[in-house]
């Protein structure tokens, strides 16, 4: 690796804007805290300042882009949106980037819990991701001065658990970036079997390097700077765009497909672009999928999705889906879809979400039916939500969730790849 960036910051400077912080708690942009909350956050902030080990680190490595996958050096991803985000850009190498906000965080939130003080418990778990943000923010700021003095350009990051990357190939990523000889850094990364990772405030990501910065600010999807919050950057190429992530807008799903079908036309689409890499799907369709085809065709399915929360020291947490959709002749028409925790299980009342307000979070889970009435293809069209946090708090998250189990439905009926009684 002789000649290419590399770079760790055991100390590094960040800042946690008030507007980011609120925005992670859940307030409106313009909302001003007051009274309690405002007693808490500060709390929080002066306990992170005296107590909190935040580092980064990045390298550089090269990368290829064969059949579909994203070599980095000795490491293969089959993530299609950072392949296409490479790919667009014409990217030679890419950063190897690893966060951490340091487990003094997540040790003393378990602590503040166990003692029955959840306000405090959640104004320092959400000032702990808020401080991951923000070292994304200054590794970002780093970089980019990097960049900017060879006539190099950065790419936004990508992440294991984004759109389009499993979070299963997390480990991968954290091997690559071989944190293990990085002895000046006060903490390091671990990933659990289901790609979390602990402490749970870190986080790995590639940002991708171009020497074609003309392609970069003609494509305004691959300027990194709208998901920057840094102010004065004076590398800023375009504004920042707030990723608005309080909001709960639950998406109906596209409009009624105004061109029917052809005469005699299939009623999935076979060879479809799915959100997710179609050999994830055949193996959930193989192992969490069941299905059964009535004797008029039509079809019962369910599907069983397991996560964790996103606090609370990552509880485990496990929702049967079931969905019904007409014969095929009727285009496999959603009929019905419901989702509700597994029988047993009682992950889901960890939630932040179920926490403060039991009753309307399990509203709002039971009473979501996306795409209903419209034939099971529409999937493939579906802009929902792309919120890929393991619990299901927020609306994003709900969507990202339905549309996996939608997605396994149609790969299994379109491919024939099920486990469970086809008949």
């Amino acid at each position: 690796m002789t000649g290419r960036f590399e770079l760790s910051d055991p100390q590094p400077r960040f800042e946690v804007l008030e507007a980011e912080y609120r925005r992670l708690l859940g307030y409106p942009r313009d909302h001003e805290l007051t009274g309690r909350a405002l007693e808490l956050a500060e709390w929080a902030r002066r306990w992170y300042a005296g107590r909190g080990r935040p580092w980064w680190y990045a390298r550089q490595a090269p990368v290829e882009l064969v059949d579909g996958e994203v070599r980095i050096e000795s490491a293969s991803f089959a993530s299609p949106r950072l392949y296409e985000s490479l790919s667009e850009a014409a990217a030679e190498s890419v950063m190897l980037v690893a966060v951490g906000a340091g487990g003094e965080c997540e040790t003393e939130s378990r602590r503040l819990w166990d003692e029955g003080k959840p306000d405090e418990y959640f104004f320092l778990e959400v000032y702990g991701s808020a401080v991951v943000e923000a070292l994304v923010v200054a590794a970002s700021f780093r970089l980019c001065e990097w960049a900017d003095g060879r006539r190099l350009a950065i790419l936004p990051h990508y992440s294991p658990g984004y759109p389009d990357w499993d979070i299963a190939e997390q480990g991968r990523l954290r091997d690559l970036v071989g944190l293990e000889r990085r002895g000046e850094l006060p903490g390091g990364i671990a990933v659990l079997a289901s790609g979390m990772l602990q402490p749970k405030k870190s986080l790995l990501a590639v940002f991708g390097v171009t020497p074609h910065t003309g392609r970069v600010q003609r494509l305004t999807s691959l300027v990194p700077c709208t998901n920057c919050a840094l102010v004065g950057c004076r590398y800023r190429r375009a504004p920042y765009k707030h990723p608005m992530r309080q909001v709960e807008a639950v998406h109906p799903g596209p409009e009624p497909l105004e061109v029917e079908p052809p005469a005699g036309a299939p009623p999935l689409t076979r060879a479809a672009r799915y959100s997710v890499s179609t050999d994830v799907l055949g193996r959930w369709s193989r192992q969490r999928l069941k299905l059964r085809v009535l004797e008029d065709r039509s079809v019962e399915a369910a599907f069983r999705y397991d996560g964790t929360t996103c606090s609370n020291m990552g509880r485990p947490l496990a929702f049967d889906y079931t969905i019904r959709l007409a014969p095929p002749e009727e285009g496999y028409r959603i009929t019905d879809l419901h989702c509700a925790p597994v029988a047993g299980d009682d992950g889901y009342t960890f939630m932040c979400s179920y926490i403060e307000d039991a009753e309307g979070i399990m509203r709002a889970i039971t009473s979501e039916q996306p795409l209903l009435g419209h034939p099971l293809d529409a999937v493939l069209q579906w802009a929902r939500g792309r919120g890929v946090a393991g619990c299901y708090c927020a609306a994003p998250s709900r969507e990202h969730k339905w549309g996996l189990a939608l997605e396994t439905l149609h790969y299994a009926l379109s491919q024939g790849t099920t486990s469970g009684d086809q008949r």
